[in-house]
């Protein structure tokens, strides 16, 4: 195990893309503090996507209160895809218990969240979407109710079979499929990733509880760096401009993106 200021260092930096990339665009804290953990400190893949799944939990939960103060979640339109989120999530853990997840499998995914979230950081710099719900407020109830489980299904299958990618898949298909602007795109990305993360981090803890224990220190360190940098970016995210917010999160997926496909290219 490196020294300890060594940790610090990693669980610092580790918290601050993963608390920003929360705050500022609802992305899974698994999408940066796994591969950080993996590579600079060697701890094993599961054992950082439950430390990733924790830190995601109160940062999503801290931002939502933010996002919520804002009135940037859309609850009342949003239940479907969250209830289609979360049974997908179960039935995504139960095929993955079920089928044999080889490393192949786990790289081919780790690659698909890492372009998925270079896509979506240039599309928001290049083509980002209006401010305002009119696309989500003109669909027919029915379409919006099909298009909701039809994504919800989607990425709570891909979280529960490889935990990672759902807070990417949700934001592209929020204001790409569902029509939300920025703000409350996040903002529901968020709050339904509060869930989703609790439940993964409830059966993570109770699977590898050793893992997590042994491991204590890093597990604290990341979840308070990640809380405090989700909390700073959210603020910030609400009372800012959409066309600002647009740039904002498409140059920082951008950046967290092409930084984490080096890593992977040169360390992997």
């Amino acid at each position: 195990m490196p020294p300890i200021y060594v940790r610090v260092l990693v669980c610092i930096f580790a918290g601050l893309g993963a608390g920003l990339g929360t705050g500022f665009a609802g992305m899974s804290a698994a999408a940066v503090i796994v591969p950080m953990l993996t590579v600079f400190l060697g701890i094993d893949h599961f054992t950082a996507v439950g430390i990733a799944l924790a830190s995601d939990v109160l940062a999503s939960a801290i931002s939502t209160v933010t996002y919520a103060k804002h009135k940037n979640i859309d609850i009342k339109h949003s239940w479907v895809l969250f209830v289609s989120v979360i049974v997908a999530t179960v039935g995504g853990s139960i095929a993955a218990h079920f089928v044999t997840r080889t490393n192949a499998g786990n790289s081919v995914m780790t690659w698909f969240s890492l372009y998925a979230m270079l896509f979506l950081g240039l599309r928001f710099v290049m083509f980002p979407p209006k401010s305002g719900n009119e696309k989500m407020l003109s669909l027919s109830r029915t379409n919006r109710v099909v298009r909701s489980i039809l994504c919800g299904l989607a990425i709570g299958f891909v979280c529960g079979f490889v935990g990672a990618g759902g807070g990417i898949m949700m934001l592209l298909l929020i204001t790409s499929v569902l029509g939300y602007d920025v703000k409350t795109g996040v903002g529901t990305s968020v709050f339904i990733m509060t869930f989703t993360a609790l439940t993964g981090a409830v059966g993570h803890f109770a699977i590898n509880t050793s893992g997590l224990v042994d491991h204590w220190g890093v597990l604290i360190g990341c979840v308070l760096s990640t809380l405090g940098f989700a909390q700073i970016a959210s603020v910030i995210a609400n009372r800012v401009k959409n066309k600002i917010l647009n740039l904002v999160v498409g140059i920082l997926l951008t950046a967290l993106s092409i930084a984490l496909i080096l890593v992977n290219l040169l360390l992997y």
